[in-house]
C-alpha cells in the first residue's frame, strides 16, 4: 500500500532559506550498526538518522528540536522513491538535520511503533501507509504527519522541503497549536488502547455490515472502489459468509465476480503464480509489482473457502499455483539451515526499477 492523502500541510515556511551544505554520506548517521536490512539501506544517507531508542529522544530534548519519524520497510516502492528523491538529496538532508532530530524505523522490526503512529495519523483524518512521516515532540508525542511527500509540490501534495520548514516554524512559533494537537491525539489514542469487554456479536449485525459493504463493490470489475484497487480479502470473506448464512445472491455474486476478475487479471502473475499487492487501475489490469506473503495467504484462504462451495476450476488452479509460488520463491535462503522460514515480501523494485525482476525479502530484507 503506498501512502496516500497527505492532507493539509503546514506551509508557513515556504520562503525559508535552506541550510547550506550537507553531511557526508553516513556522517553522524547511526544506522550502520543496525541489523535491519531496511535501516542499513539508509546508513549511507546524508540524513543524520538515529534508530528508535533513548539516545534519539535525549538528543531531541537536549537540542529542543521536534522529531521527524520516518517508518518504512525494505520492499516498499514508495519508501524507495522518497529515499531517492529526498533522503539522498544533500540540500533536503541538510534541512532535515538543521530543523529536526531524525529517526528511522523498520515497521517489520517494530510493528508496535508503527501501529501507534499509524493510528495517530488516522486520527488526524489522513489515510495511512508507508513511508509514514510523522512529526513528534522531543518526548515522542505526535502532533502532525503524512505519508509520502514529493520533493516539490505536485499531485496536490506539498513539497517535502516546504513541509519541513512549515512544521518546524509552527513548532517554534506556535507551541499552543502543537500542544492542542498533542493533547487531542494523546486522549484519542488512550481511548483506543482501552480494553472493553464485548458481548456476543449478533449475526444480524454482520448481515447489516455486509449489506452496507455491498454498496461499495464495483459491479462491473469487482473489488472495492476505483483505482488503485486492493484485494481486500477480509471484506469479501465477510460477504461470502453472509451469503452462506442468508442465501442472498448479491453477496455471492460480488465475491465470485471479484475473485474471477482478479484471477484472470493482471494483478495475478500468470507466469509465476501469486497476487500482487494491488492494481493501479480499476480493471485489475496493471499490478503494483510488490507481492506480500500475508496478502497471498489471505487470498489462498478466501479462494479455498469459496471453492469448497463452488468447485470453480479457475479458483482451484489459482490456489495450487499460488501455493506453488510461495513454496518455490518465498522461502528464505538465509533460513535454509533450519528448514527455511517464509520471506515477507517480494520487492516491487530491482536495480532501481519498479517491476523489474526481483527477489524475495525477509522481514525487512531484500
Amino acid at each position: 500500500r503506498k501512502g496516500r492523502g497527505p492532507g493539509r500541510a503546514a506551509t508557513k515556511g515556504d520562503g525559508i532559506i535552506m541550510a547550506q551544505g550537507t553531511s557526508g554520506p553516513g556522517a553522524g548517521n547511526r544506522l550502520g550498526g543496525e541489523t535491519s536490512p531496511y535501516l542499513l539501506q539508509h546508513a549511507g544517507n546524508p540524513v543524520d538518522w538515529l534508530p528508535w531508542g533513548p539516545e534519539a529522544f535525549a538528543k531531541a530534548r537536549a537540542e529542543g528540536k521536534p522529531i521527524l519519524l520516518s517508518v518504512g520497510y525494505a520492499a516498499c516502492h514508495w519508501c524507495h522513491v522518497m529515499a531517492h528523491e529526498s533522503f539522498e538529496d544533500g540540500e533536503t538532508a541538510a534541512l532535515m538535520n538543521s530543523l529536526f532530530v531524525n529517526i528511522k524505523v523498520d515497521r517489520e522490526e517494530r510493528p508496535d511503533v508503527d501501529q501507534i503512529y499509524q493510528s495517530a495519523l488516522s486520527l488526524l483524518g489522513q489515510q495511512g501507509g508507508w513511508p509514514l512521516t510523522m512529526f513528534l515532540t522531543p518526548g515522542g508525542e505526535p502532533f502532525w504527519g503524512g505519508t509520502y511527500f514529493p520533493p516539490a509540490t505536485r499531485w496536490g501534495r506539498p513539497g517535502f522541503p516546504q513541509v519541513l520548514a512549515g512544521v518546524a516554524e509552527t513548532f517554534r512559533k506556535e507551541p499552543d497549536k502543537v500542544t492542542r494537537n498533542v493533547t487531542a491525539l494523546k486522549d484519542a489514542l488512550a481511548k483506543l488502547a482501552l480494553n472493553r469487554p464485548g458481548g456476543d456479536v449478533d449475526p444480524a449485525i454482520l448481515d447489516q455490515v455486509a449489506d452496507r459493504l455491498l454498496r461499495e463493490v464495483d459491479p462491473i470489475h469487482g473489488g472495492i472502489g476505483d483505482a488503485p484497487k486492493f484485494p481486500q480479502p477480509g471484506i469479501f470473506e465477510l460477504l461470502w459468509r453472509g451469503a452462506l448464512r442468508t442465501g442472498k445472491a448479491p453477496f455471492r455474486t460480488a465475491v465470485v465476480g471479484t475473485l474471477t476478475h482478479m484471477c484472470q487479471g493482471g494483478i495475478y502473475d500468470h507466469l509465476g503464480g501469486g497476487f500482487a499487492r494491488y492494481s493501479v487501475d480499476r480493471e485489475w489490469l496493471v499490478p503494483h509489482f510488490e507481492k506480500m506473503l500475508y496478502d497471498n495467504a489471505q487470498l489462498i484462504d478466501l479462494l479455498t473457502l469459496v471453492w469448497q462451495e463452488t468447485r470453480n476450476p479457475l479458483f482451484e488452479a489459482r490456489i495450487r499455483e499460488t501455493v506453488g509460488w510461495v513454496l518455490r520463491e518465498m522461502v528464505s535462503e538465509r533460513d535454509a539451515a533450519i528448514g527455511g522460514g517464509f520471506a515477507a515480501t517480494l520487492d516491487a523494485d530491482s536495480e532501481g526499477e519498479e517491476g523489474d525482476e526481483a527477489g524475495p525479502s525477509g522481514a525487512g530484507g531484500d
